[in-house]
């Protein structure tokens, strides 16, 4: 039976409800996940559940968002305090990359549980362009690319990066390998011509 549930404001309850889903999902797996259990394991009523997030797709979809939201954070972080070169923003991105992947399961189950789901599939496309915009945003400085033409390479980097990620979920490669693999192919899509900030190649007309 449900407990009467603590007073907080709509923001803060939504939160409490994710960081649940979220330690279910780690916990169980995402088959475990429903709004029933997810009220059970809160500590509120099922109505309150519902208000929220109304279906178990809709549910998924708002934790899937608040992971990458996350990830994202961590990485961003993670940019401002890397040194200023080509080759320590193509490892940041690659390890942070990697570390969502072994790090953390439950987006990877998340997505999992929602393949096929109409509204699944306009959030990837979402979160790739978000994650393909923040690449490119790091790397344009070491980068002879125009900045339409780098983002695209991100988002084709994005895709290799989630066949190697694959491999990695088989245990046919390692975590190391796989960061390693990953910067080697950053560096090599910046136009083989990194340069460091304020170094300026001249472009010839067209070009």
């Amino acid at each position: 039976m449900a407990t009467t549930p603590t007073r907080l404001s709509r923001q803060a309850r939504r939160e409490q409800l994710l960081d649940t889903a979220g330690a279910i999902v780690r916990g169980q797996g995402a088959d475990a996940l429903t709004l029933v259990t997810l009220a059970e394991a809160a500590g509120v009523s099922r109505p309150i559940a519902y208000d929220h997030f109304a279906t178990r797709p809709g549910l998924l979809l708002a934790l899937c968002r608040r992971l990458d939201e996350r990830h994202r954070a961590a990485i961003t972080q993670a940019l401002r305090d890397a040194a200023p070169s080509a080759g320590e923003v193509a490892r940041v991105i690659s390890a942070a990359y990697f570390a969502c992947a072994t790090d953390m399961p439950e987006l990877s189950a998340v997505s999992a549980a929602l393949k096929g789901n109409p509204g699944m599939e306009a959030v990837q496309h979402e979160l790739t362009d978000g994650y393909a915009e923040l690449m490119a945003t790091a790397l344009l400085p070491y980068s002879g690319l125009a900045p339409q033409a780098l983002r695209l390479r991100c988002v084709g980097l994005l895709g290799a990066a989630e066949a190697i990620a694959a491999e990695l979920h088989r245990e046919r490669t390692t975590d190391g390998e796989a960061a390693a693999v990953f910067t080697d192919l950053i560096l090599g899509g910046l136009d083989a011509r990194a340069r460091e900030p304020g170094e300026i190649r001249e472009r010839r007309p067209g070009s």
